[in-house]
């Protein structure tokens, strides 16, 4: 039996009539502006398919790759790249709108992704000022768009990961609230340490369930995701385990999807599939 489920993938993958019929139709994405787009939350009821690929190539891609997203859909759209920068103490990764300029000072940064020394806990920022740069009433300090915590497996290093995403709250009008917190000690990760939860939503992965048929914890990717991996993830919000608001999983060795919905933007959602790359946090 198993073996009718490999050869299905694998037509599914093939044809792109195949994948038509299988999938509701999406509207199809347009914008005007990148950087607003890749900031603003999915619109309500529809799912934002991407695609996710590494490159490895050039002198020290090896150690530091350059990733991309695109829109998966017949014009591939490029959103964001993403680079980890080098000689910093913690794994910081540059986020930009061009897929040729990672720099910081560049006018494509869009944000990052900045992880604790241990590599468990990332917080992702805008591209605004540092709040000791900002003004005083903090209107251009930087924001805080998601935080991501990896919890260490109770059973040692076997065993899928636990993560928790937290992200500010919404508005009524489906606004994302900006927080701009003065301090470290005021950013999600305290915030949600201290349980003080007020316009911030906490997410966690879906459990993966064992699968005694294939010995294999497995999740319901629907037909985008073809490699079984350690790396695969679905993020759910705890009152309502099938609405996933993102899906992270690998197609081929350097391409993954990734699937969005509201109340996540493009960064939110492409920081936290980043954050899932990085070594330290790869408990195989």
């Amino acid at each position: 039996d198993s073996d009718s489920e490999v050869t299905q993938k694998k037509k599914k993958s093939k044809g792109k009539k195949g994948k038509k019929e299988e999938r509701a139709p999406s509207p199809p994405i347009e914008f005007d502006n990148l950087e607003e787009y890749v900031l603003q939350p999915a619109q309500q009821g529809v799912t934002v398919r991407c695609k996710v690929t590494r490159d490895k190539r050039g002198m020290d891609r090896g150690l530091y790759p350059t990733y991309y997203l695109h829109l998966d859909n017949e014009k591939k759209v490029f959103l964001l790249s993403g680079r980890k920068r080098k000689k910093s103490t913690t794994s910081n990764y540059l986020i930009s709108i061009d897929p040729t300029d990672l720099s910081r000072g560049g006018e494509n940064f869009i944000g990052k992704l900045r992880s604790n020394l241990m590599g468990t806990k990332f917080t992702v920022f805008d591209n605004a000022l540092h709040p000791d740069r900002a003004l005083p009433d903090m209107s251009n300090a930087r924001q805080e768009l998601a935080a991501i915590i990896y919890e260490t497996n109770v059973l040692g290093m076997k065993g899928p990961r636990r993560m928790i995403v937290i992200i500010p709250g919404m508005t009524k009008d489906g606004e994302r609230v900006p927080i701009r917190p003065r301090s470290e000690n005021d950013g999600l990760l305290i915030r949600h340490q201290n349980r003080n939860m007020e316009n911030v939503i906490e997410l966690r992965n879906k459990t993966p369930v064992w699968n005694e048929e294939t010995a294999s914890h497995v999740l319901n990717f629907n037909g985008r995701v073809t490699q079984a991996s350690i790396k695969n993830f679905q993020i759910v919000h705890n009152k309502d385990q099938d609405y996933i608001v993102m899906q992270f999983g690998r197609v081929a060795d350097d391409a993954f999807t990734l699937d969005f919905r509201y109340p996540l933007c493009a960064v939110q959602a492409f920081s936290i599939a980043l954050s899932s790359f990085d070594g330290k946090i790869a408990c195989e």
